[in-house]
């Protein structure tokens, strides 16, 4: 059973998102917060599986409960998701460097949103390919990478390699295809990296392999 927890301030939403999850044989809605200090109690408290988090609300705004949930480690095995309403936007990337594991619009098919929760449950990030490397173009190409020599000099030669590629989007079967090495391999250098480089999954590696300067925005 995969328990959710609901952050958002409009009761509405929440009623909806409700309605549409606890439908499903293999979801349950744990508890509901109207706003962000409210969610990182909760999360606390019933140490959900995946965490639906607003961007915008009174109190505490997502991002900053994101980053509360994210750095406590009692609360490693909840994987927040961001939902927006506004589509790719800075808030999102944010939530990201926060810790969220991906995010998804308010107004998504109600077949994505079960699937992306399936997904945030299994502990998989929950970006696509193409909307990582606009991500990364649109928002980290505005900063100046940060050198993280003594983080970079922890990874193995192989597993920066393999960092770069899961930036670029590349699954771990597609890695190991680049690579000529078998999935489990690429599986295991990819979290390897993670480990070292205190990751809580993909979408993460992502963000440090860009803001480090590991890799560098591709326009086009």
């Amino acid at each position: 059973m995969i328990r959710v927890l609901l952050v958002d301030d409009q009761a509405l939403i929440r009623g909806g998102f409700r309605a549409l999850l606890e439908n499903e044989d293999d979801i349950e809605v744990v508890a509901e917060a109207a706003n962000g200090e409210q969610g990182v109690a909760l999360a606390r408290e019933h140490r959900p599986d995946v965490a639906l988090v607003d961007v915008q609300m009174p109190v505490m705004d997502g991002i900053e409960a994101t980053r509360l949930i994210a750095g406590d480690e009692l609360l490693s095995g909840v994987h927040v998701v961001i939902l927006t309403n506004y589509g790719l936007d800075e808030y999102v990337f944010n939530a990201l460097r926060a810790g969220a594991c991906g995010f998804m619009v308010k107004d998504t098919e109600p077949a994505d949103l079960l699937q992306g929760v399936r997904v945030a449950a299994r502990g998989d990030a929950l970006l696509s390919p193409a909307i990582t490397r606009r991500l990364i173009g649109e928002y980290v190409a505005r900063r100046r990478a940060e050198p993280a020599p003594e983080r970079l000099a922890a990874l193995t030669n192989r597993e920066r390699e393999v960092t770069a590629l899961v930036a670029r989007g590349l699954s771990n079967d597609e890695i190991a295809t680049r690579m000529v090495i078998s999935p489990t391999t690429a599986k295991t250098h990819v979290s390897r990296a993670m480990t070292k480089l205190h990751a809580r999954d993909r979408a993460q590696l992502v963000v440090f392999a860009y803001e480090s300067g590991l890799v560098t925005p591709q326009r086009g």
